[in-house]
C-alpha cells in the first residue's frame, strides 16, 4: 500500500518554513539537503552559484504514518511555485509497478512535468498535475546493497 504525504515547494523560504515548522512540531529533519549537493544534470541547466545554498530536499517526520516534505525551486526550472498551490502529494511506493500504475493512471488527462524515471538519489521519480490542477510527485526508493 502507498504512503501520502504532503510535499511544500517555496521560491527561496524554505529552509526558514522548515525550521518554523521543526519548532512548531518540536521534531528533528530526517533528511536536508542543498542544491550546491547535487550532482551536474545531463540536459538540465546547472543551478545559479547564488542558488546553491538553497534547500533541494527537507523531511520532517510529524509521526509515524506521516512525513512534511518540501523544497526550494530553482529560478532556472520550469516549475512556477504559486501561493495556494505551492504544495504536490507525495506517494511513496513499494515497487516500479506500483509507482507506473498510479502515475499513468492520476497523469491521465493532466500534465507531465518530470516523466518516471531512474534519479542521481537512487530512486523511482516522476511529477505531474492531474487533470483537476492538483500536483502529484511519485517516488519508489529503490533497495540500497
Amino acid at each position: 500500500m502507498a504512503e501520502v504525504n504532503i510535499y511544500l515547494t517555496f521560491e527561496d523560504k524554505c529552509e526558514a518554513a522548515f525550521n518554523f515548522y521543526k519548532d512548531a512540531f518540536e521534531k528533528e529533519f530526517a533528511h536536508i539537503a542543498k542544491f550546491g549537493d547535487m550532482p551536474p544534470q545531463e540536459g538540465q541547466p546547472p543551478i545559479p552559484e547564488a542558488e546553491l545554498n538553497k534547500v533541494m530536499h527537507v523531511s520532517l517526520p510529524i509521526s509515524k504514518e506521516t512525513v512534511l516534505m518540501g523544497s526550494d525551486v530553482p529560478s532556472n526550472q520550469n516549475y512556477p511555485v504559486i501561493q495556494g498551490n505551492n504544495y504536490s502529494i507525495s506517494i511513496n511506493t513499494h515497487s516500479t509497478e506500483e509507482a507506473d500504475k498510479l502515475f499513468s493512471k492520476l497523469s491521465e488527462g493532466g500534465n507531465i512535468i518530470m516523466a518516471m524515471n531512474k534519479t542521481f538519489w537512487g530512486a523511482y521519480f516522476g511529477m505531474f498535475s492531474d487533470k483537476f490542477g492538483i500536483n502529484w510527485m511519485i517516488n519508489y526508493d529503490e533497495p540500497r546493497g
